[in-house]
């Protein structure tokens, strides 16, 4: 007969044992986010996340003592994003609210009966002021701080920051506007327009109101970038590729190029195109930073290339086309801003240290690298007067800003807002190991081993699969709050005797074009099921654990791997949680290319299903507990509707967890505790079966 649960219940009010924090406790450190600093280095501003509350935090030089910006209350899951500074740090423009889905309603988890969307704030630093423009997004300060403009609905407008007036429509394109970028004077502002398989750079002129095409194409024309002095404006030119979907991979295709527009002239030019084969798709995931393009102060172009493999950054002098490369090692740029005068470049990588992150900085004039932080995982530097500012963690401490050292070492900033409730020595320090595929080849993964781990004891085991797949997951505290609190999960697991492995399969980051871009993944294959039963099969192997006992979790892609491995080798995995996964890759690229027609491509619709875990749902055997948030807009609710149909059909076992108006990454933080609290339960109760 059928048998299923559905499960309502909170599981709240989970007590631990003694030298054991509560899943509760192991979330509830404020998490850090959108550090940002003002140019002249005296303010740097933040966004703390206490516990589901959000506001901003504001600090000022030469002690930069943390001060509470905003009041807002509650576990509201309304978002506080898009930080930044005018150059004095007497501003700050910011964005509260929450994105649309595809039907135009702002998320709105907590059910509140205030309106959610997104509006654009204004607040003066050093005085209790906050001040509402209106709906918006992407505002930006010109230079001197005095105005800034925004895209409301595709349109730019523009305000005034000390005047008390609500902002006015500037200009509009057809299509609209995606991206905005003052002159350095502040008389023209550059845009971009994408119209689907093609885009636009373009300029408006505020004085003569007149919108000017630089040198439109066919292609896709991206990341406008400014040179100092405002005589010349760089882009990225893309050729569009009509088959290229979602979660296939892309090794190489027709070379992608820079152009710089001389205003002076009124002439374009190709200053630079990538080689055919490797680097000659650009990377979207990396680096993360407002713009791929970086002028230095002399006629040099900072960009991210691949032609080695690895993302790094090179140095393209736009009248001898020279190239060099700036940051040679096997690792890859995740973050890179350019110093204030433009004569350095801070940058994040793992170049030397593959599971974590360190800042680096390179110096123009002297043509040097110099590695500045170490030991812990650090991003986000943000320069200040006589120092340096970032975010860190450890093994043992989430994310936190810090002052950095002349010796790297990092200076908790706020100390007193970090809960005591946290106990960090419950927890153990993970281990980077190999695993070898059932393909035959190398997976990085990260083994917790629980501290009452004795010679001849035999543990249950779990394994961690995260999203994307363009994530790493890392040893320590991930720089991202939803992989932060996976990692807080899996030593929850840990200390409750469980062996975990968090694994890095094929196709995510951290180790290069090859690994990323993996034959077969995703949608034309899944080769990353190999990595999960290779995985498997190297925990059933292990002499401290019972090999009945092994079982999967994950979100997203992490899902989309679980539900693989349930449906494909359940004599192998017990049981396992399956957070907003994907089970047809037809509906999941569909959910990101809505253009996407699978009956328009026979041959690909059928690979794709057959690389998803609903074509092999008749093996799935294990019970399974399904999560998801019915406002997901990155993996459709319909997905686990349709999977949790399949299996009541097949008689198997499953519960649900469903969270009424969450979004993907869930905003409240509740959802969070209640979500991870129901995971290790269920996996708990089925593991004792035994």
């Amino acid at each position: 007969m059928k048998y299923f649960l559905i499960t309502f219940c909170l599981f709240l009010g989970k007590t631990s044992v003694s030298g054991q924090s509560s899943i509760k406790d192991l979330l509830s450190p404020p998490f850090p986010t959108s550090l940002t600093g003002s140019a002249d280095g005296s303010t740097i501003a933040w966004v703390f996340n206490e516990r589901g509350q959000r506001n901003i935090y504001i600090a000022f030089s030469p002690d930069f003592k943390a001060q509470k910006l905003t009041s807002y209350q509650g576990d509201e899951g309304i978002e506080l994003v898009n930080l930044q500074l005018s150059k004095d740090g007497k501003k700050l423009l910011f964005i509260r609210g929450n994105s649309v889905n595809s039907k135009g309603e702002p998320a709105n988890p907590a059910q509140l009966q205030t309106a959610t969307d997104r509006n654009i704030w204004i607040a003066e630093t050093t005085l209790d002021s906050l001040r509402k423009i209106g709906p918006g997004s992407s505002p930006r300060f010109s230079e001197d701080g005095r105005q800034f403009i925004y895209i409301n609905k595709g349109e730019v407008w523009h305000c005034l920051s000390d005047k008390n007036q609500a902002g006015e429509k500037l200009f509009a394109v057809r299509s609209g506007v995606s991206v905005v970028r003052w002159s350095p004077d502040a008389s023209r502002i550059a845009f971009a327009a994408n119209r689907g398989n093609h885009a636009f750079v373009g300029t408006f002129d505020i004085k003569n109101k007149s919108i000017t095409y630089i040198d439109p194409s066919i292609d896709i024309d991206a990341q406008p970038a400014w040179s100092p002095d405002g005589s010349k404006l760089a882009f990225m030119r893309i050729p569009y590729v009509f088959e290229n979907l979602p979660f296939t991979p892309q090794r190489e295709g027709m070379p992608w190029s820079i152009r710089v527009h001389d205003f002076i002239s009124g002439k374009t030019n190709e200053v630079w195109m990538a080689k055919p084969g490797r680097g000659s798709v650009p990377l979207d995931d990396l680096p993360v930073t407002d713009n791929k393009l970086k002028w230095t102060s002399g006629n040099q172009l900072i960009f991210p290339w691949e032609v080695s493999g690895w993302q790094q950054l090179y140095a393209l002098d736009i009248v001898t086309g020279k190239v060099k490369l700036l940051t040679p090692g096997a690792g890859e740029i995740e973050n890179a801003e350019m110093s204030t005068d433009l004569t350095s470049l801070y940058y994040t990588t793992n170049i030397g240290d593959t599971d974590r992150r360190h800042i680096w900085n390179y110096n123009f004039a002297t043509g040097t690298n110099k590695q500045l932080t170490s030991g812990n995982i650090e991003w986000s530097p943000i320069p200040i007067k006589k120092g340096l500012v970032c975010l860190y963690s450890t093994s043992k401490k989430p994310a936190w800003p810090a002052m950095v050292s002349a010796d790297g070492k990092p200076t908790d900033l706020a100390q007193n807002l970090f809960p005591a409730t946290f106990n960090s020595a419950g927890l153990v320090e993970p281990m980077s190991i190999q695993i070898t595929a059932t393909d035959g080849m190398m997976t990085p993964a990260q083994i917790f081993l629980p501290k009452s781990n004795k010679a001849g004891e035999k543990h249950p085991a779990i394994i961690f699969i995260h999203g994307g797949s363009r994530r790493q997951m890392l040893l320590g505290f991930n720089y991202s709050q939803y992989y932060s609190n996976a990692y807080a999960l899996n030593q929850y697991f840990a200390s409750k005797g469980y062996v975990v492995i968090a694994l890095n399969y094929r196709s995510g980051i951290g180790y290069g074009l090859d690994f990323r871009e993996a034959l077969n993944y995703g949608a034309t294959g899944g080769s990353e099921f190999f990595d999960v039963l290779g995985a498997g099969l190297y925990l059933k192997n292990r002499a401290d654990v019972d090999a009945s006992k092994i079982a999967l979790w994950g979100g997203s892609y992490g899902g989309y791997l679980t539900a693989m491995g349930l449906s494909r080798a359940s004599d192998i995995f017990a049981c396992g949680v399956d957070i907003h996964g994907v089970h047809d890759w037809n509906e999941g690229i569909r959910n990101f290319v809505p253009t996407y027609v699978p009956e328009k491509t026979p041959d690909f619709k059928s690979l794709a299903f057959r690389s998803s875990p609903e074509s092999s749902v008749d093996g799935w055997k294990s019970p399974v507990l399904f999560i998801h948030g019915d406002d997901d807009r990155n993996v459709n609710f319909t997905e686990t509707v349709r999977m949790a149909n399949l299996l009541r059909e097949r008689n198997v076992y499953f519960e649900q967890l469903v969270f009424p108006d969450e979004i993907h990454g869930f905003l409240l933080y509740r959802s969070w505790v209640n979500a991870y609290e129901a995971t290790y339960d269920f996996i708990d109760r089925m593991m004792m079966k035994k």
